[in-house]
């Protein structure tokens, strides 16, 4: 077993909040996942916190994976639709005082990529962008090896690139983002809007389930239901279009996709990948490798825990 001390991790999924302690080498020892209120987060965090610290005695750090924007050098949560004002604006002197151990806010996309880049699939290379595709879409931007966030910490946010001018309203204002056509709520608006104009579609099994979800989507794809499948298939085009975006920007050496929406594994990566070799400038797509995360949930937890052991190890 790793003699370090022990890290941290936790993810902020609204309204679930997963937590891990974790070794230096990203090793789960334990985990922990709840739903939580808003409104009393910074207890319930706290208390989770402070549970799996008393199983170690000898933890470094915490870190805590937020959707939003973080500005790490003020370690403010500037945007984050999920919490109120009232928790972002004093969430990580909150945290610190209620915890006692020292604390890093990231981005959740962010904190994934780094899990990933260190023990997951982007392992082996210098530098990768990593798509979170979930109930939003993130990215990160890992370059020689570090996070790169951009002037202000808000590199990356890959899920509100334009795709289609004419499209929806996002949450960010503008209109046709990737995350309106490709999260995992819009695929199951998508589908619903679908099955409710189109009498072919009357045979899936989707259209027997009142409430389904993404994960329901993604399921009976693999069951073979053939509406689910082209409901997936059409969703890695659309994600596919925004890879591409990003292969001709940065001309990067690896794509590492994540998120929920991935479970659906080969049958929406495949058209992924073809979309993107349609639409990249040719020398861009033959020099990157697009692959699925092998983190699953717990990309956040371990990258937002290594991430707080190096902010710990850098200031010793």
């Amino acid at each position: 077993m790793d003699n370090s001390p022990h890290l941290i991790g936790m993810h902020y999924a609204g309204p679930t909040v997963r937590a891990a302690l974790v070794q230096a080498d990203g090793e789960i020892l334990e985990k922990r996942e709840t739903e939580i209120s808003p409104n009393s987060m910074l207890d319930q965090v706290a208390g989770l916190a402070k549970d799996l610290a008393s199983k170690s005695g000898r933890v470094a750090a915490v870190g805590f994976g937020i959707p939003g924007l973080v500005n790490r050098q003020t370690d403010v949560v500037i945007v984050s639709q999920n919490l109120p004002s009232t928790v972002r604006e004093g969430l990580h002197a909150e945290l610190t005082r209620a915890i006692g151990l020292r604390v890093e806010l990231e981005n959740d996309a962010n904190a994934a990529a780094y899990g990933e880049y260190r023990i997951g699939a982007g392992r082996g290379v210098r530098d990768i962008f990593y798509m979170m595709i979930g109930n939003g879409i993130g990215g990160a931007i890992i370059l020689d090896g570090k996070l790169w966030t951009g002037s202000s910490g808000f590199a990356g946010e890959v899920g509100h690139i334009t795709i289609d001018t004419e499209g929806l309203e996002c949450v960010c204002g503008n209109t046709g983002c990737l995350e309106t056509v490709a999260s995992a709520p819009s695929i199951v608006r998508r589908a619903r809007e679908r099955l409710n104009r189109d009498s072919t579609s009357s045979l899936s099994r989707l259209g027997l389930t009142k409430d389904f979800t993404a994960d329901d989507v993604a399921h009976q794809a693999n069951e073979g239901d053939d509406f689910a499948l082209m409901m997936i298939e059409r969703t890695g085009k659309y994600i596919g279009t925004g890879v591409a975006s990003v292969i001709n920007l940065l001309n990067i050496e690896r794509i590492v996709l994540g998120g929920g929406v991935m479970d659906a594994g080969q049958l929406i990566l495949n058209p992924i990948i073809q979309e993107v070799k349609r639409r990249a400038f040719q020398p861009c797509f033959e020099a990157t490798e697009i692959v699925a995360g092998k983190l699953g949930n717990d990309a956040t937890t371990i990258g937002a825990a290594m991430l707080a052991g190096d902010a710990a190890l850098s200031q010793t």
